[in-house]
């Protein structure tokens, strides 16, 4: 959802909350229509209102440790209250605001003047190590030399990586009034423009479809707002759901955390890394596989009414429970999809280009099929099978929160997923 602001031929200008559904702008509401710039910055102003308690209505916001939200909430004011105050903005406006933040979360410890600017770029202008250098050199007259910054970096990777960690899990800490109550854990992939792998690059299923290129899986751990707590890398061909223990176990014992809740999406989850989550005694609440279900609960599943947004939950015995929901836009958006990849399909059939090579599981591929031993088609049968499936989407927990909570914590979850997988 966003503001388009609409000129009519009287000279007036209405403000009014548009919404892409399907490739195509739905108008949602009119807020309103005015002559004069002041009356449309407050039109506009009550837009963004009216977007955000849209979305809170659509969304529900994780509100499982209300204290630590409103310790969230009351940093955002404070750093709104700081920035109203500024009169003046100089064009080094934004790195005399990190400044103050850099100090505030602690990392002044680190008495390294590399390591400052490194960080404030990263923030305002996220670009290359040879841009960084340059824009430094442009706009602040900082003189920082490429190779000053790889030596920093190797000073980084080396020892000084552990403070960092230590500073920023102490600012959460302060943030969320001494509580780290959950925890959000999710891997991206980082190719590399290179010819040749080594230890740690290596090929692997890409998620930036860059499976030809070497690439480490990124991994990483987050509290509730987003604080980053810790960070893992792997070889680019390591099994992504192998990568997650290790560092929710390490990260729980250097801090001794009790009392949170592993929340994670199901491509990290296989019943080995359940068993390992339960062993160790932790509470957690991971998207569900539904359609890996046996035969038994997915006639379930399918039996059910589907009613928009609402949840039903399932008994799996030993403290498990199955919820599964319904949303009308993700049954929408689930029929656009699989029609936009048949479609595909269905042209690269009339052209001829099929072949067996095609027959996958990746993507829609996965609704082909051989006929003898040379002819490939689509199999129509098993797209009427998946068209059932839309709009379900499960989630898998050994808590006792109530069903909405546990769908807000998975949306949350969505919400630290998608900031961090835009690097």
């Amino acid at each position: 959802m966003f503001i388009r602001k609409k000129k009519y031929r009287s000279g007036n200008v209405g403000v009014i909350i548009v919404e892409k559904v399907n490739g195509k702008m739905k108008e949602l509401t009119t807020i309103g229509i005015a002559r004069h710039q002041e009356e449309i910055d407050s039109l506009i102003m009550k837009g963004r209102k009216w977007i955000d308690e849209e979305q809170e209505r659509r969304h529900p916001r994780l509100d499982l440790f209300g204290e630590e939200r409103k310790k969230c909430e009351a940093e955002l004011l404070s750093a709104e209250q700081m920035l109203s105050c500024i009169t003046n903005i100089s064009i080094n406006g934004a790195d005399l605001i990190l400044d103050r933040v850099f100090d505030n979360v602690g990392f002044n410890r680190i008495d390294n003047e590399v390591f400052r600017q490194l960080v404030k770029a990263r923030l305002y202008y996220p670009v290359s190590k040879a841009a960084t250098v340059e824009y430094l050199k442009n706009h602040f007259d900082e003189d920082v030399s490429l190779s000053k910054i790889y030596r920093y970096l190797d000073k980084l990777s080396d020892n000084q990586h552990k403070i960092v960690q230590d500073i920023s899990v102490l600012h959460t800490k302060k943030i969320l009034d001494g509580h780290i109550g959950v925890l959000f854990y999710d891997v991206t992939t980082l190719y590399f423009e290179a010819d040749y792998e080594d230890e740690l690059r290596k090929t692997g299923f890409s998620k930036e479809g860059r499976h030809q290129n070497p690439q480490i899986i990124l991994g990483l751990l987050v509290s509730i707002g987003g604080y980053p707590l810790a960070y893992c890398i792997h070889e680019g061909n390591k099994y992504e759901g192998h990568t997650m223990l290790p560092v929710v176990t390490e990260f729980v014992r250097k801090y001794e955390l009790e009392d949170f809740i592993v929340v994670a999406d199901s491509g990290l989850m296989n019943n080995d890394n359940i068993a390992d989550l339960e062993a160790n005694g932790y509470k957690y609440i991971i998207g569900a596989k539904i359609r890996n279900e046996s035969r038994k609960i997915q006639e379930w599943i399918l039996e059910q009414p589907k009613t928009d947004c609402q949840m039903v939950e399932y008994d799996k015995g030993n403290g498990q429970r199955l919820l599964v929901g319904y949303t009308e836009e993700r049954a929408r958006k689930d029929a656009y999809n699989r029609e936009k990849g048949i479609r595909r399909l269905e042209k690269a059939y009339h052209r001829g280009t099929l072949t067996k090579d095609n027959i996958n599981k990746r993507g829609y591929n996965k609704f082909l099929k051989m006929e003898g031993d040379v002819k490939v088609t689509i199999n129509y049968e098993k797209l009427e099978k998946d068209a059932k499936w839309d709009g379900l989407k499960g989630y898998l927990t050994n808590t006792n929160i109530p069903v909405n909570d546990v769908y807000a914590a998975y949306l949350n979850f969505l919400f630290q997923l998608n900031c961090f997988c835009v690097h």
